[in-house]
């Protein structure tokens, strides 16, 4: 759902510098759980910006997971299938989406 300003939150200003960037205040940041590398989607409304804080899965961490499932399944199992990959690697998306990771 989407909050509303309050009348006890204040609005903070910024200043645009001369290579386009803006510092978002760091209230703010901390609020929205917003780091170094947090991805944001912005687009332009009217006379208003508006950013979005993506949540974007970070492939590396992904693949090295699946690599490292694969690999202790091949050394219980010896030689795996290419089904037995694929059923790793659907199983991994599964735990991705419902949001356990291991």
């Amino acid at each position: 759902m989407y909050e509303i300003m309050t009348a006890s939150e204040e609005a903070d200003v910024t200043v645009v510098s001369s290579k386009g960037q803006i510092v978002i205040p760091q209230s703010i940041r901390k609020k929205l759980g917003i780091g170094p590398k947090t991805k944001l989607l912005i687009y332009g409304y009217n006379d208003a910006v508006i950013m979005k804080k993506l949540d974007v899965p970070d492939v590396l961490k992904d693949l090295e997971r699946i690599y490292r499932n694969v690999d202790e399944k091949a050394r219980k199992l010896g030689i795996l299938s290419d089904e037995d990959v694929s059923d790793i690697v659907q199983e991994s998306r599964r735990k991705r989406r419902s949001g356990r990771q291991s």
